[in-house]
């Protein structure tokens, strides 16, 4: 299901199940993504026992543009349509504020929902979101840098870096669609959690936005969304003995590698994210919002 402006989830999302028609997805209005498919190989590259076999948008035009770029067999005119028909769902927008609103008949429905980031923009949406499931566990939120093998530290480079002082993190646009991709990835590389934060500050300068936090510990965070000045997505942290600048830049390593857990949650059934991690994540969000 999508789309919002300016994510093209949808398109990407679905080729990495189903592979690609490359002249349909040349077209497509995200450029970004032909480019890092061609680099690829399908069916080898693809999810290996799951198919996206239907599209919904609120365009049909649009939706019949997906299925043809991603191989898709089933245009549907309204989304409910899918209910008994699908095992799951991918909500691939990243419009939080309407996710209760395109994802409640699914849910509802019992379906496993996959919700594209950010989940939610403060705690009572995330809330709201999480009392609509039927069973723990049929809600799925992340972004997909949670799992960037460029934001992982192997034991050695944790090592060289000693113990953590601070992480600086940067990503391009808005704070409230793509702080997120930072904000995950840096809480789980130092573990912190939010009760442990004490904001610091937030400035908002020509449509950037950076909000600062302290652990107990001394540990400092500071996010910065840049808005539509250009920025690597990068984390760049410091410890006792060292510093490593962490630079993002395989999307589609980092989809596949989300829509996997997601996948291999329904095959056995768990909690892959503790709930309190995407809720810290959230409540970071809301606190760099105006």
């Amino acid at each position: 299901m999508g789309l919002s402006e300016g994510n093209g989830h949808p398109y990407s999302w679905s080729a990495i199940f189903n592979g690609y028609e490359p002249a349909a997805m040349q077209s497509c209005p995200f450029p970004a993504i032909p480019e890092y498919l061609a680099k690829r190989r399908f069916p080898e590259d693809a999810i290996a026992g799951a198919y996206v076999t239907h599209v919904w948008t609120q365009d049909e035009a649009v939706s019949r543009h997906i299925a043809a770029a991603s191989c898709i067999p089933q245009v549907v005119r309204e989304a409910e349509a899918m209910i008994g028909e699908v095992d799951a769902v991918l909500l691939a927008r990243d419009d939080a504020e309407n996710h209760l609103r395109f994802g409640a008949a699914f849910l509802d429905a019992g379906l496993p929902v996959y919700i594209d980031k950010p989940f939610a923009l403060n705690l009572a949406s995330a809330t709201a979101l999480l009392a609509r499931q039927r069973a723990e566990g049929q809600i799925f939120s992340c972004t997909a840098l949670r799992y960037a093998r460029e934001f992982t530290l192997s034991a050695e480079e944790r090592a060289d870096l000693g113990d953590i002082l601070s992480v600086e993190a940067t990503t391009p646009k808005s704070w409230a669609k793509y702080a997120v991709h930072v904000i995950e990835p840096a809480l789980r590389l130092t573990g912190l959690r939010f009760e442990e934060l004490e904001t610091v500050g937030v400035k908002r300068v020509e449509g950037a936005t950076c909000a600062k936090f302290r652990s107990r510990t001394g540990l400092n965070l500071s996010f910065t969304a840049t808005g539509d000045r250009p920025s690597a997505l990068a984390l760049d942290v410091r410890g006792t003995r060292g510093r490593r600048e962490l630079v993002f830049g395989d999307t589609f390593s980092a989809f596949r590698a989300a829509l996997q857990v997601f996948i291999d949650t329904q095959k056995r059934p768990g909690l892959p994210i503790p709930r309190a991690e995407t809720l810290d994540v959230v409540r970071v969000i809301e606190a760099g919002l105006p």
